[in-house]
């Protein structure tokens, strides 16, 4: 029999705003441990430079990180121009430097072949795997590595500011699996001068926005006590993005058997993928099925 693991069972969502310097992982224990809850986890992983909103699930909460991950998310950043560097940050080592610099024009102008549906390839020193292997690993060892590209949607990506000739500033929205480094590299190719990102923050991630986002030193003030508590948001949140449609108490108890329960809908067609509430409460997801939803996911709340 498995060890149980230690806990509260607490569910919802905490908005952080992440600092610089820390991983994604450092800082959904940290939430954890505030919480003292049993399972944690995050929606979408932000580089330990890059801060803004790192989304962390406990509980219940977790079975709807895909939603979020899913969900389009908004950044802002500098590109360092002139420069290339091995890791597409200002973390690597310079590998190519150029004299050349962009008007702002000439940046507008680039920026419209990133944005729709791109193919990008991730950076080398990324969580990619190849192989069974993390490419940062492998990156690391020093061994050349080619990943191959990926599709990305950018709903949009406009400049922001130009403070000097060295850096610009970009705003970009896009899909799940975007690299704001790979932007940034592929951007200063085109414009033929090289680039890296200087700075990154994630301003907003589907629901979840940075100015609602607590700071590690809130956390840690509130760590533990009743008050960190009413941070938390409705495991609900994570499922914004999908129709809600409301269960009859019978087929409530059948979903969170496993079993298709009836629904009441009225704007969602067969085959939808939905959520099933009871008294506003996420009883399962799934599919929805002449007047039944066949769950995939049940929570028990």
């Amino acid at each position: 029999m498995g060890r149980s693991r230690k806990g509260r069972d607490i569910s919802g969502w905490l908005v952080v705003d992440k600092p610089a310097g820390l991983t994604s992982t450092a800082v959904v224990n940290k939430v954890r441990w505030a919480f003292q809850a049993k399972k944690a986890g995050h929606a979408g992983t932000l580089d330990p430079d890059a801060t803004g909103v790192l989304a962390v699930a406990l509980g219940e909460a977790t079975k709807t990180v895909p939603y979020i991950t899913d969900a389009l998310k908004a950044y802002t950043f500098t590109v360092r121009l002139g420069q290339a560097t091995n890791t597409d940050d200002a973390e690597g080592e310079i590998i190519a430097s150029s004299d050349s610099r962009p008007d702002d024009q000439a940046i507008k102008d680039a920026l419209g072949q990133f944005i729709g549906d791109i193919m990008q390839v991730p950076p080398k020193f990324s969580a990619v795997k190849i192989d069974g292997q993390r490419a940062y690993k492998l990156a690391r060892d020093g061994e050349d590595i080619e990943l191959a590209a990926r599709p990305l949607w950018v709903d949009e990506l406009v400049m922001t500011d130009r403070p000097d000739e060295d850096h610009v500033t970009l705003e970009m929205t896009c899909g799940k699996g975007g690299y704001v480094r790979s932007i940034a590299r592929d951007l200063g190719e085109a414009l033929g001068c090289h680039g890296h990102v200087r700075e990154l923050r994630r301003i907003w991630s589907g629901p979840f926005d940075a100015e609602d986002g607590l700071t590690l030193d809130q956390i840690n003030e509130m760590a533990q006590q009743p008050e960190l508590d009413t941070y938390l948001l409705p495991l609900e949140e994570g499922l914004q993005d999908l129709p809600q449609v409301p269960a009859t108490p019978e087929g409530a108890t059948r979903m969170r058997n496993g079993n298709p329960g009836m629904v009441m809908a009225s704007d969602v067609e067969y085959g939808d993928e939905c959520w099933a509430s009871l008294d506003g409460k996420a009883v399962a997801v799934g599919k929805y099925k002449a007047g039944e939803l066949h769950p995939s996911r049940v929570f028990n709340t």
